[in-house]
Parts: structure tokens; sequence; C-alpha cells
């Protein structure tokens, strides 16, 4: 039982929390904060339970509407396959799920004592984000195609810096349209192999409505704008020189959409494509935070 509650949490994607939280720890080290410990140890908490609250509800609905037993499984899609294969703990997943959205929302109470109103949009938004994302933003393509970069990309990094600075940067809210642009490219690979499944439930995810040459264009057109900005960021001044090493993921990105490009909605049988897409979304914003740390 305990195996297939952890598979539920998802917690090989637990990863991408960590790099958006260090991600927002760097630019407030950068503006030469003072860094609270028991506030940043809050923050990690607070971010990990939303992490797997949203895996964990994601689960219980998936297995709930039947799509558990449609989808192909892959490392990166498909869902974990747990719930199925120990159904009589669904509720308990539910249960589970719902514990960490309140542990999340209590840390964010807490933080409104500390920082003020200033957190409260970051916390609503990112609490409608997890409430509706399986039931309602799946069912609207451009909603479900940027709700995962909002949520990680600007909610988490933004929130991470408001909460250690008191203050809301222009640092950090240049910076966190970098996973803003790759996150949401990170979901958008991931549903092509799920699309037959999703439909059959309901959803309708941007290659579902607009298919996946569109969807293609897309990722392409995400990839350029958070690499670009990287190089802008450097050019300007934003970012330090070294930052120029947050370019190397490029080519993992590059290697993504040729397979996409290649096998369409059969890239799941082609996991190296899927994995690569990954790793640049996890490589990128961990390297950019090491260079601002460093410069």
């Amino acid at each position: 039982m305990i195996n297939t509650v952890l598979k539920t949490m998802r917690p090989s994607f637990l990863v991408l929390t960590l790099v958006c939280v260090f991600l927002g720890f760097c630019t407030s080290f950068a503006t030469g904060a003072t860094i609270d410990n028991t506030l940043f140890t809050l923050v990690f908490i607070g971010a990990m339970s939303a992490h797997i609250s949203v895996n964990m509800l994601n689960e219980y609905h998936d297995f709930k509407s039947g799509l558990d037993f449609n989808t192909k499984k892959t490392a990166f899609s498909g869902g974990s396959g747990a719930l199925p294969s120990n159904p009589k703990i669904v509720n308990l997943v539910l249960l589970l799920g719902l514990l960490s959205l309140f542990i999340t929302m209590i840390i964010g109470i807490y933080f409104m004592t500390i920082v003020g109103t200033l957190i409260l949009p970051i916390g609503l938004i990112g609490l409608v984000i997890i409430i509706t994302y399986t039931q309602w933003l799946n069912r609207m393509p451009l909603l479900c195609l940027i709700a995962p970069g909002f949520g990680f990309g600007l909610l988490m990094v933004i929130g991470t810096h408001v909460v250690l600075t008191f203050e809301c940067s222009l640092l950090v809210r240049l910076i966190s349209l970098i996973p803003f642009f790759l996150i949401n490219n990170l979901l958008l690979l991931n549903q092509y192999p799920d699309m037959q499944a999703d439909a059959s439930v309901g959803r309708n995810t941007l290659p579902l409505a607009f298919g996946i040459k569109c969807s293609n264009l897309v990722y392409s057109l995400f990839m350029v704008a958070a690499y670009s900005l990287i190089v802008l960021y450097v050019l300007v001044g934003i970012l330090p020189t070294i930052s120029v090493i947050a370019l190397i993921p490029m080519g993992l990105t590059m290697f993504s959409l040729i397979g996409a490009i290649k096998h369409k909605s059969n890239i799941g049988n082609f996991p190296k494509y899927l994995a690569a897409n990954v790793a640049a979304t996890i490589l990128t914003p961990f390297l950019l935070g090491l260079t601002i740390l460093i410069g």
C-alpha cells in the first residue's frame, strides 16, 4: 500500500519543484536579501505539498474517470498506473491529496501574516490551478497549455522570491518567464502519447484541439522564447555573462522537437525524446540559478 501511495505522488517529477524553489532562492540571494532559514524551509514544504497535491488529485481523477484504463503508460506520460493495481486505496489517495493541499494553504496563510497581501494573489491563483487543473483546465486547450508554466515557472519562482525578500522585484519577474515557457513545453510534449485516451474522457488539450503540427510550432516558439530571453538578459546585464551556459540544454529541446516532428503521437514509444525534454526543463533553471549565485 505504501509503495502505491508513493507512486501516486510521482516522486521523480518533484525535482521540478526543487529547481523552481532553487531559482527563486537564487534571485532572492542576488538582491542582497538576508535569507531566513525558517521561511525558506516553509517555502520548500509548501511548494512540495502543492506539487504532491496536484499529482495525487490528478491520479485520483484519472482513476475515477477511467482514463487510467485507457492510457499506455510510459515513464513520462499516462500517469503512474498505481491505482488500477491497488484500487482499494483510491479514497486514501484523495484524502492525502487534500491533506497536502491543506498544508500548503496553512503555510500560505502564515506567509500572509509575515509578508502581507503581496503573497495573496500568488497563493489564490495557485490554489485555483491545483483544484481545477484535472477536471476543468484540461478541457480548455489554451489554459491547459499555460497552466503548468504559470503554476511552477511564475507562481513558484516568484512566490519563493516574495517570501524571502518581502518584495516582487523586476529581476524575478523577468527570470521566471524562462521556466514558464520550458515547463509549458514539458507538459505539452507529454500529452502527445495520451491524445486518444484524453479524448475518451472529454479532455481537450492543445494537440487534440489544434493538431500535432500546430503543437510542434508552439513547442518551437516556446523553446526559442525561453533561450532567447537568456541571451537578451545577458546582453542587457540582467544576467551575468556566465549564464550563457544555461543555453546548453537547448540542444536537448531541439532533439525532443525532432522526435515530436518525426514520431508525432507515437513519441511515447521513443522515450529518449521525452527524457531529453524533461532533462532540459530541469537543467536550464538549475544552471540559471547556479550562474546567478556565481555571478
